[in-house]
């Protein structure tokens, strides 16, 4: 009886490993095309195929196309680093549709977007901390090609952020004091400027978010713009497109979410119940941020870096079995 019932369990815990992976199956990850994002997409996609037995995979994102396609054809599976205050709305109709879920956050601490300037010229002149001060020293930030005209650095095309830039650059008539919005053509241009300017010791302002290295590396001081938030207006009108009357406010903190479909969060419980407790503080990632760039590392790489050093903090978002099969595979 004894070796009977020895077999019937066997034979259980089996048909349950089996059941987990059909369970979980094929799952497409977005890598979207930014070092956080593709650093934990990366570690995603290790722990769901060593903990979970997921057929898990990466294919490539990017904010608009991949929320787009999540809605309307319910791929991928999951958007691992999603600025949802971008595409609120939409995101919120597909939940509302069961097509979508909030799986957990990205970012505990959420993002952080805004107008930057160097510490050293607000040391120097305090007012710049201010847009009124930038507006009265436009001067002082000299156009790369026009020295007749004031730089202001946006965000690149294509970029969500380059609609909420434009629309504030515009609310604060920065164009009557003289400024011209520089597309820096990508986001290695924007983060070169920067560095540029810091290492140079001159004259920055323009648009930037965090967690980054560049923020970690560079101190810079977020502009006031002396408006405090106006969140609904941020929502409906300075995110979009065609908003015709922008007011100033200041950027709200970004809610940075996993976004997941429906049809995973229902076949794949174990799977989401992870996903709901990974998440990153801001100085977590800007340390990593900063170690990518200094080893020119790429996604993959940085994410098994973390895995392979970080055990205290990704072993809290599993349970000990998975935690086992994960580090077994490292």
């Amino acid at each position: 009886m004894k070796k009977t019932l020895s077999a019937v369990a066997l034979v259980a815990a089996g048909l349950s490993l089996n059941a987990q992976a059909e369970e979980c199956g094929k799952v497409t990850i977005a890598d979207m095309n930014w070092n956080s994002a593709t650093l934990i997409a990366n570690v995603d996609r290790f722990i769901l195929a060593n903990g979970y037995d997921c057929d898990a995979e990466l294919v490539p994102g990017d904010t608009m196309p991949t929320g787009t396609s999540m809605i309307e054809k319910g791929e991928p599976d999951i958007a691992p680093e999603f600025w949802s205050n971008s595409l609120k709305a939409a995101l919120d109709k597909g939940v509302e549709e069961g097509r979508l879920r909030y799986a957990g956050k990205s970012l505990s601490d959420g993002g952080e977007e805004g107008f930057w300037v160097p510490k050293y010229m607000v040391e120097k002149d305090p007012s710049l901390a201010t847009i009124e001060g930038i507006k009265k020293n436009a001067k002082l930030f000299t156009h790369p090609e026009d020295p007749s005209a004031s730089a202001f650095y946006g965000c690149p095309a294509g970029w969500n952020c380059q609609i909420s830039s434009g629309n504030l650059f515009n609310a604060m008539n920065l164009g009557d004091q003289g400024f011209e919005l520089i597309d820096p053509g990508s986001g290695a241009g924007l983060s070169g400027s920067i560095a540029k300017a810091y290492e140079r010791g001159e004259a920055w302002f323009g648009y930037y978010w965090a967690p980054t290295a560049v923020l970690g590396k560079y101190e810079m001081v977020k502009v006031d713009f002396g408006s405090g938030v106006d969140v609904e207006h941020f929502k409906s009108c300075t995110t979009s497109a065609d908003c015709l009357e922008p007011k100033v406010t200041m950027y709200p903190p970004s809610a940075v979410d996993t976004m997941v479909t429906e049809s995973f969060a229902q076949r794949a419980p174990d799977a989401l119940e992870y996903l709901s407790k990974r998440a990153f503080t801001n100085a977590q990632m800007n340390s990593l941020l900063a170690w990518m760039e200094d080893n020119q590392a790429d996604g993959e790489i940085a994410g098994e870096h973390f895995l392979a050093n970080f055990p205290e903090v990704w072993m809290q978002w599993v349970s000990d079995d998975v935690a086992k099969k994960v580090k077994d595979a490292l």
